[in-house]
């Protein structure tokens, strides 16, 4: 049946076949994160397999991934805005699939980085089409909790990741783990490719649209003529969207900087356990990616359905949600790394996600509800290019620096410090240790010392590191109360706004 209430046809899509894309989203979603994230689960493994430093490590899971997945996100997003979007992400998933399996075969640090370009390579074709494909077949008012559900795919890609990645090192190796996990996004992209269908451009704005039978042809948006110019002005009113408004300018540094925490903090998670607590990869993985997983997932759908809920009444909750949320976390976080036994770790790490992942789905929806439909993929890309470059590509490293700096003090300081001390020491980590001191990765290589170094240089090294690392990830985790405040400035306007922006699509 069709309404012929008048205006541009559009097909009607059932709710069961708009939850099959979603599903078939979030699964590409969840490959996009088991793929991304899995060398923080397996990267002790490779650190002592090729004798790298954690700032390299750091590297391998942050800026030489994120840099072309952040700098190809914005062209490929506006090819997104003229071409078929459902081809761009099964052709993205191929790609980065094949390069995760590539991972297996590395046999020295820089050809592993160089796979890892090319992972964030076939990477940057996901989200952006993702969100602009969520954002046409549900409403505004929906849109919310349908983005938490496909952001659900970052902490089920970091569970399947840790657990299945964490396991397979243990037992077979770590380049088995990154084939394993790579090669099956190759039939998931043609599932996505048979069964998800492309929707008219703002299919979902208009209320009154007339509304037709699946297999009618609607009558598409008008596809603007390409050109260089037309290109830069297209790029130029979405930065304004973005950056020009107070509240959206808020949410997106909100988002960029919480993120820059969880990344930082989250590739040195379960080289943390290993080190501190003396766990396999296996038993790691099973704690981070469930204990970890089940919060973080909560958190993510609990941010999109409660933001949609409480945002009828009072459209500020989008970001008080995520600024309450992110406040809450932080101490519990802290808490976690300070616990002597992996065991009570383990117990307070099925706490925070609950409340840090609420701010991923409303701060997509008000990015989303902030631009025209066919700048939405662009949209994405330019958040992305700005939150990876600064989150992903800096995150990691960051904290990878601070461990190292770290464990260069610990090394050449032994016995417990206060905390001006060995903040002091992040400063100057050689500083009072004599110009003959060793430098830590030559002293303790992979993060051991040499066999012939003897049993008191290895415990030396250990304490160091786990110290460092314990240190490293606590002033990662500080960012989340940095992001909250600007969630709270973002709720400051944002009603104004969003109003504005639903009279503009009317």
């Amino acid at each position: 049946m069709s309404d012929q209430a008048g205006g541009v046809a559009r097909p009607r899509y059932s709710a069961a076949y708009k939850g099959l894309v979603l599903a078939m989203l979030l699964a590409g979603y969840t490959f996009n994160f088991i793929d991304r994230t899995i060398i923080a689960t397996i990267g002790q493994a490779i650190k002592v397999d090729l004798k790298i430093t954690d700032s390299q490590l750091g590297l391998l899971g942050g800026l030489y991934f994120a840099l072309l997945y952040t700098l190809l996100g914005v062209p490929i997003a506006r090819l997104a805005e003229r071409w078929n979007r459902v081809s761009i992400i099964s052709l993205a998933l191929v790609i980065w699939s094949g390069f995760t399996a590539l991972c297996g075969t590395a046999t020295s640090f820089a050809q592993l980085a160089l796979y890892r370009f090319g992972v964030g390579f076939g990477e940057a074709g996901c989200s952006p089409p993702s969100h602009s494909l969520i954002s046409d077949y549900y409403p505004p008012r929906q849109r919310a909790s349908a983005l938490s559900v496909y952001a659900f795919g970052i902490p089920l890609g970091t569970m399947f990741g840790a657990v299945a990645g964490g396991w397979i090192a243990e037992h077979l190796s770590w380049r088995a783990a990154f084939v394993i996990v790579g090669l099956p996004g190759v039939i998931l992209a043609l599932l996505i490719k048979l069964l998800v269908r492309e929707p008219p451009r703002g299919h979902a704005e208009a209320e009154a649209r007339a509304a037709l039978a699946d297999d009618v042809a609607p009558e598409p948006l008008p596809v603007p003529r390409a050109s260089l110019w037309g290109e830069l002005k297209e790029m130029g009113a979405v930065v304004a969207a973005l950056f020009g408004k107070w509240p959206v300018l808020n949410m997106v540094l909100g988002v960029t900087i919480a993120s820059f925490g969880s990344y930082g903090s989250g590739q040195f998670v379960p080289p943390y356990f290993v080190r501190n607590f003396g766990l396999g990869l296996a038993a790691v993985g099973a704690i981070v990616g469930l204990a970890g997983g089940a919060s973080t997932g909560i958190g993510t759908l609990l941010g999109g359905f409660l933001t949609d809920a409480l945002g009828k009444r009072r459209p500020a909750w989008y970001a008080l949600v995520p600024a309450f949320g992110l406040l809450i976390a932080t101490p519990i976080y802290i808490a976690i790394y300070l616990q002597k036994t992996w065991q009570g770790a383990a117990l307070l790490l099925l706490i925070p996600g609950v409340f840090h992942y609420t701010y991923l789905a409303p701060t997509f929806a008000v990015v989303q509800n902030s631009v025209e439909p066919r700048r939405r993929a662009t949209a994405t890309a330019i958040l992305f290019l700005f939150l990876n470059l600064i989150a992903l590509g800096g995150g990691p490293p960051f904290t990878g620096f601070i461990i190292d700096r770290l464990a260069q003090f610990h090394v050449t300081h032994a016995g417990p410090k206060t905390v001006a001390e060995w903040l002091g020491g992040l400063l100057h980590p050689a500083a009072g240790a004599g110009a003959n001191a060793p430098a830590f990765s030559a002293a303790c290589p992979g993060g051991t010392a040499p066999t012939a170094a003897g049993a008191a240089a290895n415990a030396a090294c250990h304490t160091a590191l786990v110290q460092a690392t314990r240190e490293g990830i606590i002033v990662s985790l500080c960012f989340y109360a940095w992001a909250s405040l600007h969630y709270f400035l973002a709720a400051l306007g944002l009603a104004k706004h969003m109003h504005a922006r639903a009279a503009a699509q009317a």
